[in-house]
This record gives structure tokens, C-alpha cells and sequence, in this order.
């Protein structure tokens, strides 16, 4: 096995053993993404210096040695900083997140900012202004989004792990289709202290690793209450448990919830087969099936494009060529400098969403539009506390397809917003979520399988996830790059 292949477990090990050296795995990493990440394309920036020079840093934190990927809208002092847009592309952030800054004290090293969809505004990394992320399980299709560039590097064996962040299914849509583990933790369970902002209420930081027990490793370093975000749930709330101790337990008698609506008209066949197959393989394990209801889930997609839409209105109002980012040249005054660089600074789907927000909070239209999303979206979150009531998780395909080609539907955004049709709930709900690869398609492409947990109740999906994931092989197989 080379070094580079890995999981950050065996690679902790290994470390702990001094069977290799920090050094070694890092330029084992560096060699590989010079090696393939032409044909991928996941790293917006690689920082080989930055990280040469973390290694000299000797810390014995949990993650020492470690060689980790980020998300490029997450703050990292003296590093670009892009959300992958032109509006961002030479921006450098003074000060440094609170997610990436508790990996750094606990030893891990940064290999580089990783693609994504602009502003984290896509479902499969094809609206970066950059370039298009390649799948590593066929480069002609898309590796979902938005945090696309985090799960082909992870899949690609290009970082031993990466932060993600998921507003409506953008860790985990990208993690079935590139078939790695993604992990949404509840909102407000991670520091959004230094995510640049989409839509705040929904905005959650995650790993996407290769293995169950890689992602407990990382919620355990970047979870906790930041004084900084004032949406951080605090400590007597929800409590800072080591997550890895749940791992290797098993799940006899867990509950597990079907949702009859996730089983619809308009899901793939050979995924609906693919995800009952791998709910049957829980009930093997000792898991007691029931069939549960949520049945407000028709409205997620609508609620979802009126409220995230909104928030991100708001959010990209600062954007506007003063203090900094791109600035447009040759503006006449002050209103056609401000017209100017957002329209030259954003890209069309950006545009589309600020459109959109700008109108559903527009006088006469806010109770119609926001107000009314509002209201579904507690109903949407009664659901899930409803159905938790006689299951301990929820079990349903991550999507409604495998990874489809690029181009396809980037025509019709309104089938590219279907994609997150079974990931979008838990992010309006603030539901822990996890995707894990299931299987395969016959064409050879990955198929993921979600599992969504109760508030602050990570420790039950992990234990459910590292069951199924140990007792198959699917997340062994890589991509033949």
C-alpha cells in the first residue's frame, strides 16, 4: 500500500509506530497531486511550502502529521481564500476559521484548498469559475456539489481527509457520487466562525473522509461551542462526546426509520435497488426496520430555493467592489462601479440565486414567499422529530441517481436542484446526516447511502455507518486513475 492511500487512522498509526515520518507522507500526498490532479482537478491552490513549513510546528495533537484538504470558502489566514469566484480570486484572509484552526492545533498540515461550486451554489462543482472537477470514477461526470473538489481529492487518495460544508446536501451529494463517507454534523455542532456565508441557517461544516471511523476522528477535532459564532450550540447542549468510542459497537435493536416518500417515482431503479439492498444488509446486522412518514418532503426542494435564496441575498450584499475583492474598472461613479463588479464578479447561477432571494424578500412578496417558506420549514421539522419519536435513524438513498455526465443539466437548473431532493430536509431540519458508499452501478459508478440521526445524536449515525460500512467492501474500492 502506498502512503498515499491511507486512512487517517492507519496513517496516525503508522506515525505513532514511527514506521514513517510526517515528511514522507506529506511529499507522498504532494507527488500524487502533482501526478493526477491534472485529470481531477480538485485543488483550486496547493500550499506544498505552507505545508512543509506546518511540519516544523511539533505538536503531539490528535491530528500531528496529518495531511488534510479544505474546502476553498473556509478562512485560512495568509492563504487564498477564493469560493471559488472571480469576486474572491485574489483575496487573502487576515485571520483564520475556527474549524480549520482547531485541525492546525491539533498537528494537521494543510495540502491545499480544494474546488467548488461558486459561492458553494451548485450541486456538481460545474459552477466554478476556475474549472469544471472531473470524477475520478469517470472524468466525463460531475462529482456532485458543491463540495465537489473535497470529495474527488479524498476519492482520488489526493488528501488522507477534507473539510466540506453542506447547506443543502453539499457534503453529501458529492460523497455518493465519488464514493467516500460525508458527514453533515447538526447545525450548530461546528463553528461557522470563518465559513464565508451562504445561507446561515442552514450552513454546517463536515468532513468528507474515506472511512466512518476517519469522520468521527475529524468531527472530534472540529466540533465544540466558538464564542465567535453565535449560532454555536453551547457546550450543556450538546455536550463534546468522543466520537470514535461508538465505533465497533454494534446495532442490535437499533430502529431504523424507512421513509415511505423517499421511495418515489423519479428515483433511478438500480439506486432504489442498490440502498434496499444495503437497508436489508442493516437489518442483517440486527436493526429493526419501520416504516416511517415525513410526509412534508415534497415541499423541501421549494422551501429550500425561497429561504436559501433569501439568506444568500443578504450574505453577497458586501460584495460590492469597495472594501475588498474584485473591483470592475472604468465605472462612471459609484452606482456603476457597484453594478459593475457584481456583475463581472458573479457568475450566472450566483446571479440567479441573488435574483431570486432579492425578489422572495421583496415588499408584497415577503409573506407570500419567505414567510410562508418559513412556516413549511417547521413543518418539514416536525416531521423528523415526529418519526424520531419511533426510530433512533433514518435510512434513504443520499440521491435520487448516480453521478451524471457534465453538461447534462446545467440548462435546466431545475433538474439540477432535484438532485438534493433527499439531502435538503435535514439541513432545513438541522439534522446530523451521513452519506457512505453502498455499491455500484452497472455502468461501475458509486451509489451512496444516507442516514440521518436526531439532533446532537452523531454517535448513533456513526455506530449505524461503521456497522454497514464493516461489513462490506464497497468503501475499499478506488477509482483507477
Amino acid at each position: 500500500m502506498q502512503l498515499y492511500e491511507l486512512t487517517i487512522k492507519q496513517a496516525i498509526e503508522l506515525l505513532k509506530k514511527g514506521e514513517t515520518s510526517p515528511k514522507e507522507l506529506l511529499e507522498a500526498l504532494l507527488s500524487r497531486i502533482e501526478a493526477i490532479d491534472s485529470k481531477v482537478k480538485a485543488f483550486v491552490t496547493v500550499t506544498a511550502d505552507e505545508a512543509r513549513a506546518q511540519l516544523g510546528n511539533k505538536t503531539d495533537g490528535a491530528l500531528s502529521g496529518i495531511p488534510l484538504g479544505i474546502k476553498d470558502n473556509m478562512c485560512t489566514k495568509g492563504v487564498r481564500t477564493t469560493c471559488s469566484s472571480r469576486m474572491l480570486e485574489n483575496f487573502v484572509p487576515p485571520y483564520e476559521s475556527t474549524a480549520t484552526q482547531k485541525l492546525w492545533d491539533a498537528g494537521a498540515v494543510l495540502l491545499g484548498k480544494l474546488n467548488m461550486d461558486e459561492f458553494a451554489m451548485g450541486s456538481s462543482t460545474e459552477h466554478s469559475a476556475f474549472f469544471r472537477t472531473c470524477n475520478p470514477w469517470d472524468l466525463k461526470r460531475v462529482t456532485g456539489g458543491s463540495s465537489g473538489g473535497s470529495a474527488a481529492a479524498v476519492a482520488s487518495d489526493m488528501c488522507l481527509g477534507a473539510l466540506g460544508s453542506d447547506t443543502g446536501g453539499s457534503i453529501r451529494q458529492p460523497a455518493a457520487f465519488c464514493s467516500v463517507v460525508g458527514l453533515k454534523p447538526t447545525y450548530g455542532r461546528v463553528s461557522r466562525f470563518g465559513l464565508v456565508a451562504f445561507a446561515s441557517s442552514l450552513d454546517q461544516i463536515g468532513p468528507i473522509t474515506k472511512t466512518v471511523e476517519d469522520s468521527a476522528i475529524l468531527l472530534n477535532a472540529i466540533c465544540g461551542h466558538d464564542p465567535q459564532d453565535s449560532t454555536s450550540a453551547p457546550e450543556d447542549m450538546a455536550g463534546t462526546p468522543d466520537f470514535t468510542k461508538q465505533i465497533g459497537r454494534d446495532i442490535k435493536g437499533l430502529r431504523v426509520g424507512v421513509p415511505k416518500e423517499y421511495f418515489i417515482e423519479g428515483l433511478d431503479a438500480e439506486v432504489e435497488k442498490i440502498n434496499r439492498d444495503a437497508i436489508k444488509q442493516l437489518e442483517a446486522l440486527g436493526a429493526e426496520l419501520v416504516e416511517v412518514s415525513l410526509p412534508h418532503t415534497d415541499y423541501a426542494v421549494p422551501v429550500y430555493y425561497i429561504i436559501a435564496p433569501s439568506e444568500a441575498s443578504s450574505n453577497l450584499a458586501r460584495y460590492d467592489g469597495v472594501k475588498y475583492g474584485f473591483r470592475a474598472e472604468g465605472a462612471s461613479d459609484l452606482m456603476d462601479m457597484y453594478m459593475k463588479s457584481r456583475s463581472e464578479g458573479f457568475g450566472a447561477e450566483v446571479k440567479r440565486r441573488i435574483m431570486l432571494g432579492t425578489y422572495a424578500l421583496s415588499s408584497g412578496y415577503y409573506d407570500a414567499y419567505y414567510l410562508k417558506a418559513q412556516q413549511v420549514r417547521t413543518l418539514i421539522k416536525k416531521d423528523f422529530h415526529d418519526a424520531f419519536k419511533h426510530v433512533d435513524v433514518i435510512a434513504s438513498p443520499t440521491t435520487p441517481e448516480a453521478a451524471f455526465l457534465a453538461g447534462e443539466k446545467t440548462s435546466d437548473p431545475i433538474k439540477m436542484y432535484l438532485s438534493d431532493i433527499f439531502t435538503i430536509s435535514a439541513n432545513l431540519a438541522g439534522n446530523p446526516g451521513i452519506s457512505l458508499p453502498c455499491g455500484f452501478t452497472k455502468n461501475g459508478l458509486p451509489v451512496g447511502l444516507q442516514l440521518i440521526g436526531k439532533h446532537f445524536d452523531e454517535a448513533t449515525v456513526l455506530k449505524a455507518a461503521h456497522a454497514y460500512e464493516q461489513s462490506t467492501d464497497w468503501h475499499t474500492r478506488k477509482p483507477a486513475l
